[in-house]
């Protein structure tokens, strides 16, 4: 597994960073007062979320006068696809072999 992959497994294990995330994901740009008013955690907590998010590649901030508008970057889960269909390629294999086997057991 890659540091890449690894960055972005830890960011997205947190159960909040991770609801934020996929707020960004489902509902688009929105501020952090936005973010907060769902989130269930108070504003300071919200932006170190953002935070480690942003320096996982997952999340970017644009200025907007004294705000800062956040959306999701979705081509940073590109790496997570990628060993998630390596994954299951590696698993499809191996229920074929076994099949083959069980089969050849039956005989």
């Amino acid at each position: 597994m890659s540091d890449v992959q690894d960055v972005l497994f830890r960011t997205l294990a947190d159960p909040t960073r991770r609801a934020i995330f996929e707020r960004l994901c489902r509902e688009g740009e929105t501020t952090v007062g936005g973010l907060t008013a769902q989130a269930g955690v108070s504003q300071p907590v919200v932006s170190k979320h953002l935070g480690v998010l942003k320096q996982a590649g997952l999340v970017r901030g644009r200025q907007d006068g004294r705000q800062t508008h956040y959306s999701a970057q979705l081509d940073a889960l590109v790496p997570l696809v990628d060993w998630t269909r390596e994954m299951a390629g590696f698993w499809e294999n191996r229920f074929d072999a076994l099949e083959v086997l069980l089969k050849r057991m039956d005989q």
